[in-house]
């Protein structure tokens, strides 16, 4: 090959790889601002919030009734636990009645 060839040839295969960087960081770059929008989202999908009544399960209290067992949620933390009014500490989803 002639040394003009060559350097067509290396300045094709630099301008392919150009390229083809450009488009992985494009396509990087589309699904990086989707994945933001679902963390986004993420935040509007809670399973209490507060003033909302909740009721701890039949197992962790066992021989009360259920309205002994309801209680509003004074704070949503940052964890996904919850503080109550008129019970000590901070409770998960899994302590709960499932909603219907």
């Amino acid at each position: 090959m002639k040394k003009r060839t060559k350097r067509l040839v290396g300045g094709l295969a630099l301008a392919a790889g150009a390229f083809g960087a450009v488009g992985a960081y494009l396509v990087r770059k589309k699904n990086m601002g989707t994945r933001e929008q679902l963390y986004r989202n993420q935040d509007a999908d809670v399973w209490a919030r507060p003033g909302m009544m909740v009721t701890f399960r039949a197992e962790l209290m066992p021989g009360r009734d259920r309205q002994e067992r309801t209680f509003r949620v004074k704070e949503l933390l940052p964890s996904g636990r919850v503080k109550l009014e008129g019970a000590m500490g901070e409770h998960a989803q899994k302590e709960f009645v499932p909603f219907r």
